[in-house]
């Protein structure tokens, strides 16, 4: 019985529910502020790792604002570090019964370096576009292992098995599109932005590629996985699949705003706030992906 017991979100008490939002919160937060940077043109305000100068771990008077928006994005890095060290321990004397949320808070933990890392590497090689790409690459799939972990902190460890078997039902295929045409959706959308005006920096290199061109690319998986969203919404309604049902139109909704804010921006010359509001966007789709992904399972 007391196994059993342990399945249960009742098992996980209120702390690793909190440290498990604030694991989500910072690592979304960390895309928000990285995007502020690159949008303030300050990717270069301290153009040294891991200094902010040769001379100085922090930013200098002589930096400017460039220099104290980029040292502000380092220091968050520290507020990541020390939610991931809590939340570890809190989960770790739990890791015989949750080994679930054991696994998902280390992995999120040693994320948090490679994302340091790699934001190193992009003000060591000048801002170069697919490096910065990499470390938006790596912020979202950090999104989606935070989103992993608040969904398991409050639906228990239960064996779990499919809500509809994929041998008789289009339904995980479909929804497994939707999440792969997002994945695509979001890389041309790095690769679109590493090509236009925002690079972090005045002199820092485009990648050459023509962004007209990206910007339509971009838009294709994006339209498509909002009709595979559709269709999803349609057959969860028809199989009573409610839950899952409910996860898409979270998505489908969060979608459309992403979608118009893409579409306004692009006509209004890609102003930075709509930049960024479509980056925070970003994190919130892959999260709302991630959430549909998850509802695929039931307990067994």
């Amino acid at each position: 019985m007391s196994k059993f017991v342990n399945w249960f979100p009742t098992s996980v008490d209120r702390k690793v529910r909190i440290a498990a939002w604030a694991t989500f919160v910072a690592q979304t937060l960390i895309v928000v502020t990285g995007g502020a940077v690159r949008l303030t043109a300050s990717g270069l305000g301290c153009p040294t790792w891991p200094r902010c100068t040769e001379d100085s771990f922090v930013s200098t008077p002589e930096m400017g604002i460039h220099g104290v928006i980029e040292f502000g994005n380092r220091l968050l890095t520290f507020a990541l570090v020390i939610i991931a060290v809590i939340t570890f321990a809190l989960i770790f004397r739990m890791r015989k019964n949750r080994r679930d949320l054991f696994w998902l808070a280390l992995v999120i933990g040693l994320g948090i370096p490679a994302q340091a890392i790699i934001g190193g590497i992009s003000v060591l090689t000048q801002l170069d576009p697919y490096v910065v790409g990499l470390h938006f690459v790596v912020s979202i799939v950090m999104v989606a292992l935070s989103t992993m972990l608040v969904y398991r902190v409050y639906h228990g460890n239960a064996p779990r098995t499919w809500v509809v078997e994929p041998s008789s039902s289009k339904i995980p295929l479909v929804v497994w599109l939707v999440a792969i045409f997002q994945m695509i959706t979001i890389i041309l959308g790095i690769l679109t932005t590493g090509s236009g005006p925002h690079a972090g920096d005045a002199d820092a290199r485009r990648n050459g590629l023509d962004g007209e061109i990206l910007q339509h690319l971009h838009s294709y998986p994006a339209y498509t996985a909002v009709a595979l969203t559709l269709l999803a919404i349609v057959l969860a309604s028809r199989a009573r699949l409610f839950a899952l049902r409910h996860s898409l139109v979270l998505l489908i909704i969060l979608n459309g705003v992403q979608i118009t804010v893409g579409i306004i921006q692009s006509r209004t010359g890609l102003p930075p706030l709509l930049v960024g509001i479509h980056m925070l966007l970003a994190c919130l789709v892959s999260a709302a992906t991630t959430y549909a992904l998850l509802k695929l399972r039931k307990v067994a």
